[in-house]
């Protein structure tokens, strides 16, 4: 297809993403689910799961092969948008008080899941054809530990929010836990394509480029108020053009390092300076986050095809692997929460919100699939387990506070 040809299929494609992402939101938020899953469940409906199997023609008519790209990066505009501003809404000093907690949780969710999932596989291997005959199976069970250690750190943001859980003791420790997760596993990952190409240095980018993300942010963090004076001596019309400048900077810093934009647009956001005229700024992003993020959820799910499961020891692996995250997610975090001393409340609520995988999921499973160390299969098997531990999150959440209702008339603790 020509540009002059993309141009009007991409404007009719974000309309049908996002009336389908509407009416699959409000068929969901029936069952108690949040907007954020019914994005993703409608991203699965427009793929070939379900438009693609009951209308082939119209799937490929509105989401052509050379579409695809287009939606993948204006998606992932929206995404970092959407991530500044929770950045920018998390406060940092709410972090001191649960530190210890969140570090220790953190390396729980990732060591726990890292070991099941390869445990899975190393048993599957032989057993269930999903993983490619051409990658070295050390390989795959690492990739797919990583899968299933990953946090859906954007997701579990946006439920945060969403809930008004900002303020809240275990939506501080799920939100440092969840960050610190998805930064050790993008590491690892990198360790991962590093092994399959041979190549150790992608593994050394990540974390030398991590140690100088760490001296940046730290650098901003000293200077904001010198930065917030700054802003306020620049044009009016220009500070918005300011702020995404800076944005897409650190985006595109440590989407180059292998630790993937969200990462350099949420830590921007928890560093960024405030002033009036910056925080008028940062919500004028809001609606691009909200516009262009079911782009993405699209995307991912025009590479999902539950077809590929059909058969018993696909559907049995499937399971398998939703039960391995889970024990090793919720368990894993919840278990750690109350050895640290955390009240049951907020261990039980941090190990939900920890379990939930997603959007993170589905972009470690993209890379992996274009890096040619997933197949279809398996890629189709960890979107069915992020879409259950993400869809578990919610009605979690209102289950502890029912019980909570009912068991004692304190509420649960809302500050660090």
């Amino acid at each position: 297809m020509t540009p002059t040809e993309l141009a009007p299929a991409f404007f009719l494609a974000v309309v049908v993403v996002l009336l389908a992402c509407r009416l699959v939101g409000r068929l969901l938020r029936a069952l108690g689910q949040p907007p954020v899953v019914g994005e993703m469940v409608a991203g699965v409906v427009l793929g070939p799961s379900v438009l693609g199997a009951l209308l082939p023609g119209v799937e490929a008519g509105l989401f052509p092969t050379e579409l695809r790209p287009v939606l993948y990066v204006v998606g992932q505009i929206g995404l970092v948008a959407f991530m500044f501003r929770a950045g920018w809404e998390f406060r940092v000093d709410r972090m001191r008080g649960v530190a210890r907690s969140a570090v220790l949780i953190s390396a729980a969710g990732i060591v726990v899941p890292l070991l099941l999932g390869g445990a899975l596989t190393w048993f599957a291997a032989g057993r269930v054809d999903v993983f490619p005959h051409d990658v070295p199976l050390a390989v795959s069970a690492l990739f797919v530990g990583v899968a299933l250690a990953i946090t859906a750190f954007p997701m579990l943001a946006r439920i945060i929010t969403e809930r008004g859980l900002a303020g809240s003791r275990f939506g501080s420790i799920a939100l440092g836990a969840g960050a610190l997760d998805d930064a050790v596993a993008w590491v690892l990952l990198a360790g991962v394509l590093g092994m399959a190409s041979g190549n150790a240095g992608p593994v050394a980018i990540a974390v030398g480029g991590s140690v100088l993300l760490v001296g940046l942010l730290a650098v901003l963090m000293r200077s904001r108020g010198r930065a917030a004076v700054l802003a306020d001596r620049i044009a009016p019309e220009n500070v918005l053009l300011a702020v995404v400048a800076v944005l897409f900077l650190a985006a595109w810093y440590t989407d180059t390092i292998g630790l993937y934009a969200v990462f350099g647009a949420f830590s921007l956001g928890m560093v960024f300076p405030r002033s009036e005229r910056l925080d008028r700024a940062v919500a004028a992003l809001h609606p691009v986050g909200a516009l262009f993020l079911p782009l993405f959820f699209t995307y991912s799910g025009l590479n999902t095809d539950f077809a590929l499961l059909g058969s018993g020891t696909l559907l049995l692996f499937t399971v398998a692997c939703v039960v391995v995250a889970i024990a090793g997610k919720f368990g894993a975090c919840w278990l750690t929460a109350r050895a640290v001393g955390e009240p049951q409340p907020v261990a039980l609520r941090v190990g939900a919100l920890m379990n939930a995988r997603g959007l993170m999921q589905l972009i470690a499973i993209n890379v992996g699939l274009a890096a040619g160390i997933v197949t279809p299969a398996l890629f189709s098997a960890l979107v069915v387990v992020a879409l259950v531990t993400t869809a578990m999150a919610t009605p979690l959440l209102s289950a502890f506070d029912r019980r909570d209702r009912v068991t004692t008339s304190e509420p649960v603790a809302t500050t660090p």
